[in-house]
């Protein structure tokens, strides 16, 4: 299985300390050698980078850990192939853009017989099930929202977790969507997310012999979701997300749950 990560953040800040715990599970802590990938979405744009080798020793992947993008919104993937041969094409996040924006998707799973009819912009680049999810779900957004402003997460959630539903039952379907506003993350069978705010403290990763003192690197407003497969520190709260739920993060906050709105 994949490994998903993501960090939410209500401003710019770098994940670089995550990462490093992240890219480990990558051949050195776990057995997805089969390529890795990282976006960043930031203010003016979106950077996306991918690389068909092992994260846990990728010259890149250490290149930008030593060379931080300050992001309020990343998403990162590791992968272990299932459906789709080891290459760039096949390599998490996906990108496409729409609505004026840059839309990033990672999945987690393995979706059976899922062959969706695909037609117009949004179409598979390589082979793999993600893909074809991530396209279907942008023309099913694109079907029901039409191609003028994109409506705020608060409109986009309720067609994503229906959607979602209907792919998870072709199997397991675990899932990051960013369109750089928002974050979405949806869990059908194992997903854990965990707020950070004021007052920091120090933090040890799983994956590494690392620890840091937050509070260094943070402010007193500062406040940040981060979501992965499985947790990423030790002595912190990490969540489970329940089967079948979809979460919208926002400036750092919950914003919504599958179909009841949480108070920010």
């Amino acid at each position: 299985m994949c490994q998903l990560f993501a960090l939410e953040s209500n401003a710019p800040t770098a994940a670089t300390f995550s990462l490093a715990g992240f890219a480990a599970r990558g051949g050195d802590t776990a057995a997805h050698v089969d390529g890795w990938g990282v976006a960043f979405h930031e203010a003016s744009g979106c950077r996306v980078f991918v690389d068909a080798g092992r994260a846990s020793d990728s010259p890149l992947a250490e290149f930008l850990c030593r060379h931080p993008i300050r992001a309020r919104r990343i998403v990162a993937h590791i992968r272990k192939a299932t459906q789709g041969p080891v290459g760039l094409t096949n390599c998490h996040p996906f990108r496409r853009d729409g609505w004026g924006r840059s839309w990033t998707f990672c999945h987690n799973g393995d979706l059976k017989g899922f062959q969706p009819r695909l037609t117009g912009p949004f179409v598979p680049m390589g082979q793999t099930d993600s893909e074809r999810a991530f396209c279907w779900l942008m023309q099913e957004l694109h079907a029901a929202l039409g191609s003028g402003a994109i409506p705020d997460w608060g409109v986009v959630a309720p067609l994503l977790a229906e959607r979602a539903g209907y792919i998870a039952r072709h199997g397991e379907f675990n899932f990051l969507l960013c369109d750089g506003e928002a974050l979405y993350a949806h869990a059908s069978t194992r997903l854990h997310w965990l707020q950070r705010h004021h007052p920091f403290g120090r933090v040890r990763l799983v994956d590494r012999d690392m620890e840091i003192d937050l509070a260094l690197a943070n402010g007193a407003d500062d406040r940040m979701v981060l979501v992965a497969t499985e947790p990423l520190t030790h002595g912190e709260a990490w969540t489970a997300f329940e089967p079948g739920e979809l979460r919208v993060f926002s400036e750092g906050r919950v914003r919504w749950k599958s179909d009841s709105l949480v108070a920010a």
